[in-house]
């Protein structure tokens, strides 16, 4: 499975974050950072960065959800924005 770079964060956090994202859109998620980045945890340069990697399957509908986060299409979500049941789901 080839696997190809959609984001590269600044960070391991950051990285986490994107990868809890696009998991929950249904995208396969794999991070890679040097592991001397790693180890001493790094979130600058070189070697702070963190690639999140996706199937070449998934990179175009990977690629589109980035973008609609980073546009804010998933900010500033009100209570109306959910339906009922989720409500529920979620207090169970």
């Amino acid at each position: 499975m080839e696997l190809i770079s959609v984001f590269a964060s600044a960070g391991q956090l950051e990285a986490e974050m994107i990868k809890a994202f696009l998991e929950a859109k249904g995208i396969e998620v794999v991070l890679n950072q040097e592991s001397i980045g790693r180890t001493i945890g790094l979130s600058t340069g070189r070697l702070g960065k963190v690639d999140v990697l996706v199937p070449e399957s998934q990179a175009v509908e990977a690629t589109e959800y980035l973008r609609a986060m980073i546009n804010g299409e998933y900010e500033n979500l009100d209570e109306n924005t959910f339906s009922k049941e989720d409500n529920e789901e979620s207090q169970t």
